[in-house]
């Protein structure tokens, strides 16, 4: 049998630079949340990223099922698997984003948003800040986790 591929070592001041590279490469994370005593798992679409603290935004809506999900337990994880099988795991609490300015800049820089929704008004639409209580990246055949320092928003 054929020793198993062995991972490049990682040196622990590029791990937030690996994971932002899977971030970049994978683009669409699966989101995971729980329904009750099951757990949900989908692909979504982040309308933006904090590449400096690993914060993401994901659109919704009202109408979708995991917005209940979320309001009944917020607590949810991101996984991005990037093409060469690196992942990074997000793990956070997802918040409807109130922040008005912010609202505006991710709704200016979405032209998808735009044409479905029509309106920033549009009742349908949550966009969710997903801030990170615990980032983990994975390079493939590691087999383990290593923990990125998480780092706080200025403000």
């Amino acid at each position: 049998m054929p020793a198993p591929p062995q991972p490049e070592p990682i040196d622990p001041a590029e791990l937030p630079e690996l994971s932002r590279a899977v971030i970049r490469e994978a683009k669409f994370p699966m989101l995971a949340s729980l329904d009750s005593d099951q757990a949900r798992v989908r692909p979504v679409s982040p309308v933006r990223v904090d590449a400096d603290t690993f914060t993401v935004y994901v659109a919704n809506l009202r109408s979708y099922h995991k917005t209940g999900e979320i309001a009944e337990n917020p607590k949810v994880e991101l996984c991005y698997l990037a093409p060469n099988h690196d992942q990074l795991r997000i793990t956070g609490v997802a918040e409807i984003l109130d922040n008005r300015r912010l609202l505006e800049e991710i709704w200016e820089s979405n032209p998808l948003l735009r044409r479905y929704l029509g309106s920033l008004e549009n009742p349908e639409l949550i966009i969710y800040r997903i801030a990170p209580n615990r980032i983990r990246f994975m390079r493939e055949w590691a087999l383990e986790y290593h923990e990125v320092p998480l780092s706080t928003p200025e403000n």
